[in-house]
């Protein structure tokens, strides 16, 4: 991996309590392996598995982390696999919870609803992220792109960093004469289903051609696996550029394009600027929502990660172990999202969603 376990979880000794994956396939057969948790002298004593997206895994895996010292007997196994092989493990009963960046559709919630007949599959939204377009040209900074110029790159239409395209969105600076190499997710992926939804929300060409989705059909590129392939390739790549969540691009050392919003504002991705686009967010009653039409200083491609849980079925202890760390990442957790270049929950959000929370297991 390019971004060390290590490095994300602040060189904490977890060996004794924690097991993290972040190379597995997104096949539903391949379940995390569990481990019998100790006994303990502060009423939760359990051992979670966990599966799915790699977009929020440095966050989960830091809050695992310092989670483990709140509470040693609790277990925590997250495989950061990708969001698609996350909700098939969920619906498979392969996983306590999973997690993904683009929220489960209709069918995929009546499939895990008749593997477990529940009242409710719950999304619950724990951090908002950006994700950035990088790029490898070094004597290249501050490159500014919008909606449709970054379409026709994926599209295979722009193909060198000077086309004219470009050369407008940046006046006044040399563009190097460098073909670019579009590189993409090739495994099923929440990065992809925001980033695609932005670029059909923006672009009629690409929503009558690949459309949005965590897996479509790409035109052009190369393919990486997990976010850390991604940036991996773009690094090993003369002129790659593609997307990838910002905490990754930050790691890598990359360089991002300030990316133009709905009211014309070239925007860099930031904590901040992720955190502006989350305030423009109406969300509903079943937490499944986009983030689309971003203005003011908003950066414009941007979207939240969920927990996915069930209503019913869990052991107890589990269900008590799961509410226990989601309600302390949201809330003692949350002076490290930052930290890690995401955008926590805004306060009205958060209290809504604690509420959700506890919803787990509801029905016993």
């Amino acid at each position: 991996m390019t971004l060390s376990t290590t490095k994300r979880i602040g060189g904490l000794a977890l060996a004794a309590t924690l097991f993290v994956s972040a190379c597995g396939g997104s096949s539903a057969t391949q379940a995390p392996a569990a481990t019998d948790a100790p006994a303990d002298n502060m009423g939760l004593a359990a051992s979670l598995t966990g599966a799915g997206a790699s977009f929020p895994e440095p966050i989960y895996l830091e809050w695992i982390g310092k989670f483990a010292e709140v509470e040693p007997d609790v277990t925590i196994n997250y495989q950061g696999i990708g969001s698609s092989g996350g909700r098939e493990q969920f619906i498979a009963q392969q996983v306590d919870f999973a997690g993904s960046d683009a929220f489960m559709k209709d069918e995929e919630i009546t499939a895990a609803l008749e593997a477990r007949p529940c009242e409710a599959v719950l999304h619950i939204p724990t951090v908002f992220g950006g994700v950035a377009i990088a790029y490898n040209e070094p004597g290249l900074e501050g490159l500014i792109l919008d909606g449709e110029t970054i379409a026709n790159i994926a599209l295979g239409n722009i193909t060198n960093f000077n086309d004219p395209a470009i050369a407008a969105l940046n006046p006044g600076v040399e563009l190097p004469d460098q073909a670019i190499t579009w590189v993409h997710r090739s495994d099923g992926s929440g990065t992809t289903s925001i980033f695609t939804t932005y670029l059909t929300d923006v672009s009629a060409d690409w929503a009558a051609g690949p459309g949005k989705g965590s897996e479509v059909e790409w035109p052009t590129g190369i393919g990486g696996d997990q976010n850390d392939g991604v940036a991996s390739a773009i690094q090993q790549q003369p002129g790659g550029i593609g997307y990838v969540s910002y905490e990754f691009a930050v790691e890598s050392g990359l360089n991002v394009a300030s990316v133009v919003n709905a009211d014309g504002n070239a925007i860099a991705p930031s904590s901040e600027s992720v955190s502006e686009a989350a305030l423009t967010v109406d969300v509903p009653e079943d937490f499944r929502f986009a983030i689309l039409g971003v203005g003011g200083n908003g950066y414009p491609i941007a979207g939240a990660t969920w927990i996915l849980a069930y209503t019913c079925g869990m052991e107890p202890a589990k269900a008590d172990a799961l509410k226990a760390w989601l309600t302390w990442g949201l809330t003692e957790g949350d002076s490290l999202v930052k930290e890690l270049n995401y955008a926590p929950l805004p306060d009205e959000l958060q209290t809504r969603v604690l509420t959700q929370i506890e919803k787990i297991n509801s029905e016993g």
